[in-house]
This record gives structure tokens, sequence and C-alpha cells, in this order.
């Protein structure tokens, strides 16, 4: 029996307790044991008592709801030391204290007490649930209003709720902030907060530890800046005096039940249920927008939503402060000014102003409540390290003032809400700005001499010295690439943590040469793969910019689909379509799986793999060479069509080259032609090569590298050979495919692959030969002997066998760096 179906039965077990062992009120007289008394609300929305979370064994003193499921918590009493039996008590001392013990003696120390922090007298004190979940002390069953002598709302866990304050009570020297359980099955404390900042002007922040990820920002008068307007179901207070500092929500509808919860991987969920319903719905999970991270753009720029994507901008007056890394939307190092400003008594620099703007991080800003617009904006001016002013509260018209000194960090832009933000500029900026209309003309007609002038060089520059014609051709080329390639979605970090329940090892779906991939699913319920780059992985930055920057631009139904990346801290990540049958060699090689891929599956399979090449190598606006292609970089939608996985290591070829060289040879043991693995040579026909050897593997279940002629000695490739020279071509074919095929049909494969494998790249067919190959019935030529064959054994010493046997290997990892000779 799984813990959730334990949890609803001892959820029904308990109610039915309730019938004749709930308290309304506790007082020094009695006590709650752990064997079903429960303290109650007057309206019984809510009660106290024990509960284990999950699949824990551990006991808590918690409050809950009782009408709504699942069972939903909104405070623990003991959350760092569970009971570990049913032998819990909770007392009411004369003292107004409430205690719980771990026996029904209580004569041994309490594990979790209230306290009076307040010292305020005590006389017939009494505990209570009331019905905004608040579990209180009180002295009197008579007296009214919030004269508490302790109450839960003061030390919250992980829910937020009506009439609950985050904050500071600065008299008390009291924090009341929130924080994460562990998992579902430990409310202890976890990493993730949620607390009033009180540096600079107070803002609600989130925290992990002590590092900031998303800031809710300060109060304008309406809102946190960081959130949406007030909902005509709630009502949202901000107090900021000298005895108090705190924000709190305040719900109108009292037919509508709601809770915010910050959960152990760090999101915001809110929750909401109706007095008609009995099951709590999700309204929301917080942080699927990249703009909500911190300081998402880095310093001095702006986060934008377009749709689903988030982009980054600097703001007026800067430049990126690495280009190359902005270009790749790589935007954590942010903005630099471009010109300084002359800052002295005569005012010359302005002010840009934007609209409907998160403000910036205010941790290190100054204030004042009492000044208007315009003697915020003088006073920035007066002071040179004075970046931007704003409204403090916008409401009634706008008042008090804001200031930011130096940098400002974590700004984002949206449609609606938000406020305006004015951004020092130097005065250069904004007469460039001003003038735009003549500059406009100007920079035509100069862009149209120099255009003229260059085309004139180098028509000039082609006729005398094609060869460096061609060199700027490629440069240029280049840079026009990388500025193109600027278009991927960038995901937050959080969001993939909480998508792939923080990389489960239930959720891995398989590990690279790059690293593992996991199994992930959006808040809105698409599910996604992610790749995240392994600590002990040889590829890094360079093959993830490569994937990044060579995928972007390729749309084809028999290649995967890159929906977005990641990047960090050290943290890369690749986020891709979720293929739900995961890679071709999960199926293809083992012995149970394979009676899955019936002829028709495997020939389609190996038809499509041909389609994605040939838009690889000729059709898309790119000419790229995969250089690894294999079995499990093949992946499998719920149809069983194959898309072409892993660039990492591809290369792009201008539209007139060849082949190349490398000194670094990349690539997978089994799967590489003789002149890249010996000579570092490649080409197009390099991939003509590995695909010809998933041809092979597909038709026979057997892989290349492991395969052995029981009779020759030959791997795979070599044993195709002979078959097909003693006319038992048919014999290649994996036995659990029977009669099912159409024999004519497995010959032709069989055909085209050793055509793809053969010795010499100029011998092997292009890939749109190959793919009219698969579809003809024209007769094909007749293959010449593969790459890696020896009529010798084993334990010759040809370099043929030589570099066969350097190509066996005991996995399947992708080699990035392979020394040629």
């Amino acid at each position: 029996m799984d813990s959730y179906k334990m949890l609803l039965i001892w959820f029904f077990s308990m109610s039915y307790m309730r019938i004749s062992s709930s308290l309304h009120s506790l007082t020094v007289n009695q006590s709650i044991k752990d064997d079903g008394e429960t303290l109650v609300s007057e309206s019984r929305t809510l009660e106290a008592g024990f509960f284990s979370p999950g699949s824990s064994t551990g006991r808590y003193l918690g409050v809950w709801y009782t009408n709504v499921s699942p069972l939903t918590v909104v405070w623990v009493a003991n959350r760092e030391t569970p009971l570990q039996n049913n032998s819990g008590v909770l007392k009411l001392n004369h003292n107004g204290i409430l205690q719980l013990f771990n026996s029904t003696t209580t004569t041994s120390k309490a594990i979790w007490s209230s306290s009076n922090i307040h010292n305020k007298s005590v006389k017939n004190p009494i505990a209570q649930v009331f019905d905004s979940g608040n579990f209180v002390v009180k002295n009197d069953m008579d007296s009214v209003g919030d004269d508490f002598l302790w109450q839960s709302f003061d030390y919250p866990c992980d829910t937020m709720l009506s009439g609950m304050k985050l904050g500071w009570d600065l008299e008390a020297g009291l924090e009341r902030f929130l924080s994460s359980w562990k998992s579902a099955d430990d409310p202890a404390m976890g990493e993730y907060t949620s607390r009033v900042d009180l540096r600079g002007y107070p803002q609600v922040i989130k925290f992990k530890a002590s590092d900031i990820t998303v800031r809710s920002g300060p109060w304008n008068g309406l809102s946190l800046v960081g959130y949406p307007a007030p909902t005509p179901e709630s009502t949202q207070v901000f107090v900021f005096n000298e005895k108090e500092v705190y924000y709190e929500f305040l719900r109108r509808n009292t037919s509508l039940f709601g809770v915010y919860t910050l959960s152990p991987l760090g999101t915001d969920e809110n929750y909401f249920w109706t007095s008609q319903m009995n099951h709590r719905q999700l309204l929301s999970t917080g942080e699927d927008d990249p703009c909500d991270s911190f300081a998402f753009c880095g310093v001095n720029s702006m986060c934008n939503i377009d749709g689903n994507q988030p982009s980054c901008e600097c703001l007026k007056g800067y430049v990126p402060k690495f280009p190359g890394e902005w270009n790749l939307s790589v935007w954590p190092s942010g903005c630099v000014p471009r010109n300084k400003s002359i800052c002295n008594d005569s005012y010359t620099d302005g002010f840009w102003k934007y609209t409907h703007i998160k403000l910036p991080d205010t941790s290190s800003s100054w204030f004042r409540k009492t000044m208007n617009l315009e003697e915020c904006k003088m006073t920035c001016l007066r002071n040179c390290s004075c970046v931007a002013y704003a409204n403090l509260d916008i409401s009634n018209g706008g008042s008090g003032c804001l200031l930011w000194f130096n940098n400002v960090t974590d700004l984002r832009m949206f449609s609606q809400w938000g406020q305006d933000l004015y951004v020092r500029v130097p005065a250069s900026e904004l007469v460039a700005a001003d003038g735009h209309g003549k500059i406009k003309k100007i920079v035509g007609i100069t862009a149209g001499v120099v255009i003229f002038g260059l085309t004139a060089c180098v028509s000039i520059l082609i006729i005398k010295n094609p060869g460096a014609a061609r060199k700027i051709y490629s440069k240029c080329y280049k840079n026009k690439q990388r500025k193109e390639d600027a278009d991927l979605p960038t995901f937050n970090f959080s969001v993939l943590v909480n998508a792939t329940k923080n990389f489960s090892i239930s959720n891995k779906l398989g590990e690279g040469g790059f690293g593992p991939v996991y199994k992930g699913t959006l808040a809105d319920g698409q599910e996604i793969a992610v790749k995240r780059l392994s600590k002990k992985s040889a590829q890094g930055l360079v093959e993830f910019k490569n994937e990044v920057t060579l995928i972007v631009k390729l749309q084809h139904r028999n290649l995967v689909k890159l929906l977005g990346c990641c990047i960090q801290g050290e943290e890369r990540l690749l986020i891709y379509e979720y293929m739900p049958n995961k890679s071709l060699d999960y199926f293809v090689f083992d012995e149970t799986k394979r009676m899955s891929l019936n002829w028709p599956k495997r020939f389609n399979i190996i038809s499509g793999i041909a389609r994605g090449l040939l838009y690889l190598h000729q059709d898309s606006r790119l000419r790229i060479i995969h250089r690894d292609l294999k079995t499990s970089n093949i992946l499998l939608d719920a149809d069983w069509d194959p898309k072409i996985s892993d660039f990492g290591l591809a290369r792009m070829f201008l539209n007139d080259q060849v082949e190349a060289n490398t000194n670094r040879v990349a690539g997978t043991y089994g799967y590489m032609p003789p002149e890249y693995a010996v000579r570092g040579h490649f080409s197009m026909k390099s991939d003509v090569f590995s695909y010809g050897v998933i041809i092979l593997e597909i038709i026979s279940g057997k892989k290349n590298r492991e395969f052995s002629d029981p009779d020759q000695y030959h791997n795979l490739l070599g044993y195709a050979w002979r078959l097909w020279s003693e006319e038992r071509t048919i014999e290649l074919l994996d036995e659990v495919l029977g009669e099912q095929c159409t024999p004519f049909e497995v010959i032709r494969c069989i055909q085209v692959g050793l055509l793809c494998v053969q010795q010499r790249p100029e011998d092997r067919p292009d890939m749109s030969s190959v793919v009219l190959m698969l579809n003809g019935e024209k007769l094909l030529p007749k293959p010449k002997v593969p790459g890696f064959y020896t009529e010798k054994d084993v334990t010759s010493e040809s370099s043929s066998s030589s570099a066969n046997r350097r190509l066996c290997s005991a996995n399947e990892i992708s080699i990035t760096e392979l020394e040629a000779r």
C-alpha cells in the first residue's frame, strides 16, 4: 500500500474520531493526545493534532484544513524533532506555555514548547485554533482582539495564510518568514526561505540558503512591484513604521479558501478551493518565467518576455560587457556605460523614462517618503553616483523618492503593471536620441557610400585574389551567423529542477558523453528532455555553444527540436522535446525490447534517418557534418519516427567546402570511418559511413563494436560483407523478425548499408542518392570491401586490423579528443 493511500486512510479515520474526541479549546486541565484527539476551530474548517506526512513514520503536531483533500498542512510545531511513535501529548501549563511531550507521563523534557516573548501577564490561559489557521494562546475565552500570549502566525513554516504577517516586529526583534520543507515527507526547514529584507528600502526576497533566487520587490503603494495588482478576492497590505515592517494579504471572499506554499524545490505554489468543493486546485506554480530569476540579465539591463521567450536588453546609454556572450544569449555579465557622464554643477545629464517596470533591487537604495518626483530628480542629479530614480508610492498620483547608485540590478518589463523608472543618461546619449531623424538620414547616406565602396573593393579583390576574398566571406558569414543564433529561449534553472524532481534518478533517461539526460514536466504539462553537462565530461562550454548555435536554426521532422538552454553558474543544460520511445539503441540491442521493432518500423527508421541527414548535408540553410551519428543519438517519438540528436560535436561547412582536417578526432568508436579515425579527415561521407553502420545494426539487432563473427573473427561490417559475398545476405536479418518482412526490401537495405561503409570515401554514395536507393527499384551498384575489413584473423598486425582494434571500446561514450596519426 503506497504512502498516499495510507495517508488518506489515516485522514478519514481521524475524521471519524473527531466526532467523539475533538475540542474547541485547550485549557490547563486538558491535553491533546496522539490517539485521535484534536483541537478544532469553531467553524470546523481547521484543526490541530498529530499527523505523519507522506511516507514518513515520524509524528508531528500541526494545523491543517479539515474540509479539503489531499491533507493540507499549514503549520508544524516540532518540524525539527519528530516523534517516533504515537505517544505524543500536547499540554498547556499555568504560564500559558504550550508543551509537547513524547509520553503521557510528561515528566521528561518537552521536545517543543511555545513562548511568551512579550512577557504579558497570564490569567486563565486557553489555546484555540482560529478560522484563519492561527493557533493561539490567549488569556481567557472572553478576551477579544489580537492581544495573544502566543500565536503560530509569529512562527510561520512553509505556508502563508490570509492575515499572516511576513516581516518584522522591530520592538520584539521577531522576524516572521517562510521556510520550505526539506521534502514532501520531511517538514524540517529546507534550503529556501521567503522574507522581508530590511537593507535599503524593504522588499520581499526569496533565498536559497544565502543566495537570492527571486525578488518580489518593494511595496509601491498598490502591490509588491514584482507581483500584479491585487485581485477582487484579496487585498494586499504593507506596513512600514518604527515598530513593524511587514507584508500581508487579506481574503475578502469568505467562501473562497487559498494558501501560498513555498515548496521544497523553491517554487511558489498557490492553491485554492471553495466551501462547496473538497479538493484543492493548483492556481499557479511560480517561476515558470525566466525573468523572475534574480539578476537574470545582469546589471544595467532589462529582462522582457515575448511569448515564452526571455530576452535581455541594455538600458539606454549602456552596452553589453561581453558582446560575444551577449550574442549567444548568455546575459549574466550585464551591461556597462557606453560613455562616462560629465558630472558637474551644470546638470548636463538627463533621464530616460521607462514604463511598466519592475523596479531594481532596493537593497542599496536611498529613500525619503516626503519628496515629490521633481525633488527626487534633482537630488539624483546632484549625486554623481546616482543612476536612477522613481516614486516610492504610485498611489494617489505618486509620492516619495527612491534613488539607486552605481548600478541597477534585476529589472524587467511588464505588459500592464509595474511603474515608471528614470535612468540617468549622459547628455550625448539624449542628444543622439532627440536628433534621431537627422542622424538617420546622415547614416543612410553614409551607409550607401560605404556599401558602394566596399562592393567595388570586394569585386576587384575577387578578380585579383579569389582566395583572400573567400577568407573575407567566411569571416563575415561567421560573424553574421553568430548574431543570428541568439534566438533560443533560456530556461530558469529552478524551473528545470522542479520539472525533473531535482534531477531525480527515477527521471533519468540515459547518459552520454555530454552528461545525463532527464525527463521533465513543465507546469503547463509539457514533457521535456533535459541534458545536463556532467562535471566529469570531457565536453564543455565549447560543445554546449556548438550545439546551441547549430541546431537552433535547423527545423526538420527527423531532427530533434531544441526548445532552449540554461546557463547558471557552472550549470550547462539543453532542453529538448521529449521522445517517449527513448533512443534507438534502447530497443534494437535488447533481447526483449527489439521485438517491438517489426520490419515496417525498422524500415521507417532507416528512411527517416536518411531524410534527416540529407537535410543536414544539402537542404538546410547550413551544411552540417554531425560527426557523432550512432544509434544512441537517434531518438524515437510516439509514432516511432526517428529524430537525429546531439549536435555537440557537429561542424558547419561552407556551401562549396568538401572536407576538412582536425587534430582532435571526435566521435564514437565503431561508427567512425577509417579516414577520420586514422588521419583526422572528415566530410559528409563520414556521416554516410556512420549511417551505413546504423543500417546494418538496425537490420541485424547487433552492435558493430561488440559483434565478432565466430568463424572469421570479423566485426559486423565484415560479417555482412562475407554474407553478401557468399550470397547469404538475408542471414544477417534479426531472427526475431521471422517471416514478417519483404526479403527484397531487406536485401536492398543491406546493400545500401554496405555501399555506405565502403573503405574509400569517394566510393560511398551521398545522402541524396541513398534516399533514392531506399525508395527505388533500380539495380544498385555492387559494394566494395568495407572499412576496417581484413581477411586475416584477430592476431594480425596489419594496419587495417590495428585500426579495427582501436575502434573497440567497453562503452559507447562520445570521444571528444583522440590524437590522430
